[in-house]
């Protein structure tokens, strides 16, 4: 396939707060032909688009439906199917960008699109322009230290329920479990049966209207949260008072 030297740049434009995202990243935004950003194949609608459309009014933004499914065929299908819309507009229109919430490195759908566009076409150029993680927003907004000293921090995905969480939490000092929406009552469940309700805080919607802290989260049993939201426990509660 003959094309032009377009380049794939993968952006995070942050948790969801328009002035956390980086001046680079606003400036490839400005500088590309075109703009994809993910939606479910039920509507087009795309958090990251909007948050880009306050720094880059008159780009064109384009949204590539991907499923909310399991079946991996079903995934695997949605896959090569928008990398080779992402191939093809390379190649006709030079450089282009995907925008993902948070970092395109930590749980985004970008690593899947990368991973497909790179089996189709292994050399295409690719540009990662990181961004601020949720979790990184949640500890600074609520004066939470994810680490310190010679402690340890795991980052967990919630999607598939607590199943994993008691190991984790068994060994680990700190831990971020990010999308907990789907299976809350299990990870609720969990962090009360490990005694970690009164070392966990809840957040939602970051940066977003209808924001939530919420420290005690025993209030929360039966909920039901947000898509996005992220509970941070820290396990060695004498040294976070020390530090308070």
């Amino acid at each position: 396939m003959s094309r032009k030297e377009g380049k794939l740049y993968g952006i995070g434009v942050g948790p969801g707060d328009p002035d956390l995202i980086t001046i680079k990243a606003v400036r490839i935004l400005k500088s590309v032909s075109v703009i994809f950003a993910a939606s479910s194949t039920k509507n087009d609608y795309s958090l990251a688009r909007n948050i880009i459309s306050k720094h880059a009014p008159e780009a064109k933004v384009e949204t590539l439906p991907f499923p909310m499914d399991n079946d991996r065929v079903v995934l695997q299908k949605a896959w090569e199917e928008n990398a080779k819309i992402v191939l093809k507009a390379l190649s006709d229109r030079g450089d282009v960008a995907f925008v993902t919430l948070g970092d395109p490195m930590t749980y985004s759908t970008f690593s899947y699109l990368l991973k497909t566009v790179r089996s189709i076409e292994s050399q295409t150029k690719v540009e990662i322009i990181p961004g601020i993680t949720s979790y990184q927003a949640a500890a600074s907004v609520a004066n939470i230290p994810l680490v310190h000293g010679d402690q340890s921090l795991v980052v967990v995905s919630g999607a598939k329920g607590g199943a994993k969480l008691p190991q984790t939490l068994k060994i680990v000092d700190n831990v971020v479990i990010l999308k907990t929406y789907k299976y809350f009552d299990q990870i609720y469940e969990t962090l009360e049966d490990l005694d970690l309700l009164d070392q966990s805080t809840f957040f939602s919607r970051l940066g977003l209207p209808g924001e939530e802290i919420i420290r005690n989260v025993t209030t929360l049993k039966s909920a039901t949260p947000s898509y996005l939201s992220l509970i941070i426990v820290n396990r060695k509660t004498n040294e976070n008072q020390e530090n308070k």
